[in-house]
């Protein structure tokens, strides 16, 4: 047995671990540089606790960063610094609110001390709690996730899960469950509250790459075509019907359009991209868009954000006329448009601007003014830049991807967080209604920054196996590759079976001349094979003619030659001489099997064209095929079971499609008994 050749060295595949951490650092020095800048505009000091917050962000940049070389090497390197980045900005600004928070407070306190008592408590020292648990929740994945195709087992369990996240703030009673008019929370005692629609947009987003990845062949196929669509069929619209019933019924019992339009938004285009059918886009749209109009009419919550969204002046104006403007509408549209417009090009600067106006939300989905006014248009344009670039990474990853599950796992991310970005900016910009979601990485709140920080985590682990190479290929050994030639020879005709791959002699009786056999027609018989070099003498000279060893008069009996290598398995094979094509060597059909290299976990299968050419090469020239009913020979391993083809017609020439009138078809290989 001989030894097995040295395994191959692993592919030089660049892991940019260092490029990732050189990033990390980079966006922790950015934060901190306006950090410190927000220090010296408010005071002209820099922040108390700012070299401590410096500290432990690059303390959390280190430890991520070693977490991802040993989990997952191979990682995507944007990921991890954009999420610091936009996490370290998200910081800087809450500081920058709680500064004017802290000042209102002392100014209210000292005009009535006994009304105004209580200090607000701080959402920095929170979210740097957050950021912490939101990189143990990714350590954790990462660390006990190792393949993302262990999700697609549990799709259902998924579902199921996502769904009850989603659905249960609209089964509580509302003083534990509703918040400015959307019951989408959950508060629990000692003023904890989650916000679980956050978590199972990503069960759900699991589950959607799952179901679509078995259903879309029959997603794909369609009726008729109206209009340059293609309209579904009627049973085939059961998943988009069901999904607009869920997105609705989340908009009329929690009356929270964010959830109802990222939950029906991801479901569309994830069926677009599974189906490649623009007609799903249609029809997804549509309904959605119908069934919002009429629940904008009929439901008083949403009813009200749809005029503030088409009226948003009428909050100040009514604030001007009443004398207790207690039932006004909201004024927070038209102060996020006054802060937009003060910001201009390049902003007021860091604690320039007056961001507070905005109201209660400030620092949730309304943060975003303050980067327009503060940061102006330039620094507007470069966050919505970095958003960009994680979801183009995210869609790089479904690209570069190599199963349907991760494909669409990692498109699904990518659109969910897309979607939230757009939903968020486009109602504090006033492109669609205000939805009430939390600016991704931005906005106060441990519920959304976790489940951003699991967002890294799962697209980590797709960008990792997407980029990992494949295991080298492993050479074949002597020993198995002449028993791969051996197991070839066995399936040739001449050493197979005689029942199974004899010819019936032609048939005689009196009906007129007897059909010449196919060994006997020109080319083939006593003359053509002479003129091939394989007659008497050279069946001979090869050892498969009269007095071989495997001819008819030698020791094996007339049953038929056995290949080199078949009596004898540890018998080495022949080498084929290189120029040796027509010749007595080229009857070795035994090489017409290549030394291919073993891949690993793929099995090395032998194609019959070759060994089919490499017999060719010892036949000489043929004559056309006769039309009608001819027999002939099918290797064992192309055989169906359901279909017997060793007799089938021959087309006549130019009868094939694509073979021009008259031009002669590829002979038939025929074998005799």
């Amino acid at each position: 047995m001989s030894a097995a050749p040295p395994r191959p060295e692993e592919p030089l595949i660049p892991k940019r671990r260092n490029t990732e951490l050189l990033l990390s650092l980079f966006a922790v020095a950015v934060a901190m540089f306006a950090y410190a800048n927000v220090g010296l505009a408010d005071n002209g000091k820099l922040p108390t606790g700012m070299w401590g917050v410096g500290a432990g962000l690059a303390a959390v940049v280190l430890v991520a960063n070693g977490l991802i070389r040993y989990a997952a090497p191979y990682a995507d390197p944007l990921f991890l610094p954009l999420a610091i980045f936009l996490n370290g900005i998200g910081l800087v600004l809450i500081h920058r609110l709680d500064i004017y928070d802290s000042e209102h407070y002392q100014a209210l306190h000292k005009s009535n001390p006994v009304k105004f008592h209580i200090a607000p408590a701080g959402s920095t020292t929170n979210q740097l709690m957050y950021t912490a648990l939101g990189i143990i929740a990714m350590a954790g994945f990462l660390l006990f996730v190792k393949d993302h195709k262990i999700l697609q087992r549990y799709a259902y369990i998924s579902m199921v899960s996502g769904l009850f996240l989603v659905a249960i703030p609209a089964v509580l009673p509302a003083s534990i469950s509703s918040a400015n008019g959307a019951k989408s929370w959950i508060r629990f005692p000692g003023g904890v509250s989650i916000q679980p629609a956050e978590f199972g947009k990503l069960l759900l987003v699991s589950f959607f790459a799952a179901f679509l990845m078995a259903k879309r062949d029959a997603l794909r196929v369609a009726s008729r075509r109206v209009l340059g669509l293609n309209i579904p069929r009627g049973r085939d619209m059961g998943p988009i019907a069901v999904c607009w019933v869920l997105a609705m019924l989340i908009l009329v019992f929690e009356t929270d359009l964010g959830v109802s339009l990222m939950f029906f938004g991801a479901f569309v285009v994830l069926l677009y991209i599974a189906t490649e059918r623009t007609s799903w886009l249609v029809f997804g749209i549509t309904a959605f868009v119908g069934g919002a109009v009429f629940i904008a009419t009929t439901v008083p919550h949403v009813q009200q954000r749809v005029n503030n969204w088409l009226h948003p002046f009428n909050g100040e104006l009514c604030a001007a006329q009443v004398p207790t403007p207690k039932n006004c509408p909201s004024d927070q549209i038209s102060q996020s448009i006054y802060g937009f417009a003060t910001g201009g090009i390049f902003g007021k600067g860091l604690d320039q601007g007056r961001p507070w106006l905005v109201g209660f939300a400030k620092n949730a989905d309304f943060i975003l003014v303050t980067v327009g006014e503060e940061l102006g248009m330039v620094g507007l344009f470069a966050l919505m830049m970095v958003y960009t670039l994680f979801v183009m990474r995210g869609f790089k990853t479904a690209l570069l991807i190599r199963d349907n599950y991760g494909k669409l796992l990692s498109a699904g991310l990518a659109v969910t967080f897309a979607l939230q970005v757009f939903i968020t900016a486009g109602g504090v910009m006033r492109v669609i209604p205000l939805t009430g979601l939390p600016m991704p990485f931005l906005a106060a709140g441990g519920s959304a920054l976790v489940a951003n920080w699991v967002v890294v985590a799962l697209l980590i682990r797709l960008s990792d196996s997407a980029r990992r190479p494949l295991p080298p290929a492993i050479p074949l050994t002597d020993d198995e590759l002449r028993n791969m030639r051996l197991a070839a020879a066995q399936r040739m005709p001449s050493n197979a079976v005689q029942g199974r791959h004899a010819q019936p002699a032609a048939p005689q009786g009196p009906e007129g001349p007897q059909r010449p056999h196919p060994l006997a027609q020109p080319g083939l018989g006593q003359s053509g094979l002479g003129q091939t070099g394989l007659g008497q003498t050279g069946l001979g000279q090869t050892g498969f003619g009269p007095g071989a060893p495997d001819g008819p008069d030698g020791p094996d009996g007339p049953d038929g030659p056995t290949p080199p290598g078949a009596a004898d398995p540890t018998q080495p094979m022949p080498v084929r001489p290189a120029g040796a094509a027509g010749s007595a060597g080229a009857a070795d059909v035994t090489q017409a099997v290549p030394s291919q290299p073993r891949g690993y976990g793929e099995q090395t299968m032998l194609h019959a064209a070759e060994a089919t050419q490499a017999m060719q090469a010892t036949s000489g020239p043929r004559p056309e095929p006769e039309q009608g009913q001819t027999e002939s020979y099918t290797p064992a391993f192309e055989d169906d079971e359901d279909d017997d083809v060793r007799t089938r017609p021959t087309p006549a020439p130019g009868a094939t499609p694509g073979d021009a009138a008259g031009r002669q078809s590829p002979p038939e290989r025929r074998y005799g008994p």
